[in-house]
């Protein structure tokens, strides 16, 4: 936390050091005037603002007598021109107020944020916060293993810091870079559960709080139609003007829930649910490191009602790992998706999206893994799936993603997953079959339209061998109770998300999670989850 607050720091000093800068060198009324005409221009656009700050420059020129300069010089010769540092530095430093000045000013907006974000700028300069708290008191555990979730009672709290940037280089092509960094701890450490209670956990606790990269991609359109729509700006997404037809690449790192397997009313544990096979499809194994990011490219057609990506990634060398393989001849995924919008209801929103993956790499098989202990048993006290010579083997699975809008203020949800459940679970959760459905409700009807209800029911489920490993004691990377009385992990999730009347962007939210065999025990549970959620959208 201490590092991202150095990193705002060091950005809101460096501004107004530029803008004193700037100040220093232009006197009181030519400074005020060149200001003025500055921010009228960058307000029409870019490139009128552009024009606005070399007339300043020109101006500046003249009143401080510097012979021999002209406007056209500065353009010709900006390396030789001792005018064209000065305007160089005066133009970077007035494009850097106006941009501070936009982000305090809210000129009267509805954007959910503490600063103002333009939608005009080229640059992007956003960040968040989120805290999360839970506990849980003692529930029915007979026994556990190294990975169970903690039958005693237990408490915990999470943080998630992100610092988003962005660059629009033209109306095509956009750069974008978040650092991130994550800390404290949750339940359990992060284990025990395949429906993890807070997405926002790190699967492995031993990894350093420190900042880390988290995404840093390239994105160009390539139109295919004149026609355009509008396009809202995020932070992980600057255009604001897209062609109707069009194909949309991002080379970099990333996180693929980014751009598969969306869903608007299940897939922010920020602003929404926090369960991990809520926000995200359990079934779907995607590559990613222990963070959840990797490298990819990731390909989208999109078209008025229906779009389809495609995305290679590199996968961790080992499961859960945080070191990804670079050979893509060892390991390497593939994902595919089609998205259909079809006008089904007037005025409603629907969208069903269709998953497909595919992974290689170095897993283990449960089936053998049970075959190797039982052939060992006199060496062997339990299986293991990671005892096997080096071998890339392939992991396939489906999702089906459907969201469906009812009225302004109520929306449904749906999430269904399937992968073949022989090969170990690799990076992101133990689930082989998962269903999920749910829904959301604005306040409006009880007179707080900013606030949001939401409620989700799921079931997972593992198949046939991977019951049979962990019942004889074998460990996953999230899993391992040391014996099994086999049943479906059946959760419930109710959020309720509420602004808090201090400022904008502030939230808190309550949640509470219901777990029926926890870790797919009968013999375990059931566990009662409450927790609470604090969240700044700076």
């Amino acid at each position: 936390m201490r590092s991202v607050a150095v990193i705002l720091a060091i950005a809101v000093c460096w501004l107004a050091g530029l803008d004193s800068v700037a100040r220093a060198q232009l006197s009181p009324k030519a400074s005020s005037a060149a200001e003025d005409q500055y921010r009228l221009g960058y307000e029409a656009g870019y490139q009128a603002g552009l024009r606005a700050a070399m007339n300043k420059s020109a101006s500046t020129t003249t009143q401080t007598g510097s012979a021999g300069i002209s406007t056209a010089g500065v353009r010709e010769a900006p390396s030789t021109s001792s005018g064209a540092g000065t305007s160089s530095m005066q133009v970077t430093a007035s494009r850097a107020k106006s941009l501070w000045d936009q982000m305090l000013n809210d000129d009267g907006d509805d954007q959910d944020t503490f600063f103002h974000h333009s939608q005009t700028s080229p640059f992007w300069l956003s960040g968040q916060a989120n805290f999360i708290a839970q506990m849980h008191p003692r529930f029915h555990s007979p026994y556990r293993g190294p990975n169970s979730f903690n039958g005693a009672e237990e408490q915990a709290v999470s943080r998630l810091l992100t610092l988003y940037t962005g660059y629009e280089l033209n109306d095509t092509t956009e750069l974008v870079l978040d650092a991130e960094s994550t800390g404290w701890s949750g339940l359990s450490q992060g284990l025990g559960l395949a429906g993890y209670v807070n997405l926002d956990v790190v699967r492995n606790p031993q990894l350093s709080s420190e900042p880390y990269l988290a995404r840093l991609w390239l994105r160009k359109v390539i139109p295919l139609s004149d026609e355009t729509v509008k396009a809202e700006r995020t932070p992980l997404s600057l255009l604001t003007t897209l062609p109707v037809r069009r194909i949309d690449i991002h080379v970099g790192k990333m996180s693929l829930p980014d751009f598969f397997d969306l869903n608007s009313v299940g897939s922010d544990s920020h602003m929404q649910f926090m369960n991990w096979t809520v926000d995200n499809n359990g079934a779907w194994d995607y590559a990613a490191d222990t963070r959840g990011y990797t490298y990819a490219l990731v390909i989208d057609y999109e078209d008025r009602y229906w779009g389809a990506l495609f995305a290679t990634a590199l996968e961790p060398t080992a499961a859960n790992g945080d070191t990804l393989e670079w050979n893509p001849q060892k390991a390497i995924a593939q994902n595919y998706e089609l998205d259909f919008r079809p006008p089904l209801v007037r005025d409603r929103s629907t969208v069903i999206r269709a998953l497909a993956f595919t992974n290689f790499a170095n897993m283990g098989d449960y089936h053998d893994a049970i075959d190797q202990f039982e052939e060992n048993r006199k060496t062997m006290t339990v299986p293991n799936i990671t005892a096997h010579r080096f071998n890339t083997t392939l992991k396939y699975g489906f999702g089906l993603n459907v969201e469906q809008e009812l009225t302004e203020q109520a929306r449904l949800f749906m999430r269904a997953g399937w992968n073949e459940g022989q090969h170990e679970s690799w990076a992101y959760t133990e689930v082989d079959q998962t269903l999920c459905f749910g829904g959301d409700l604005r306040g409006d009807w009880w007179r707080r339209p900013k606030d949001k209800w939401g409620v989700a029911f799921v079931a997972n489920g593992i198949s046939r061998r991977h019951r049979e490993y962990l019942a004889l004691g074998g460990l996953g990377f999230l899993l391992g109770d040391g014996n099994l009385s086999y049943g479906p992990e059946e959760i419930m999730e109710s959020y309720y998300n509420f602004p808090i009347p201090i400022a904008r962007g502030i939230f808190g939210a309550l949640d509470l999670q219901y777990l029926n065999n926890p870790g797919y025990n009968r013999a375990r549970g059931p566990a009662l989850v409450l927790g609470t959620r604090l969240h700044f959208e700076l």
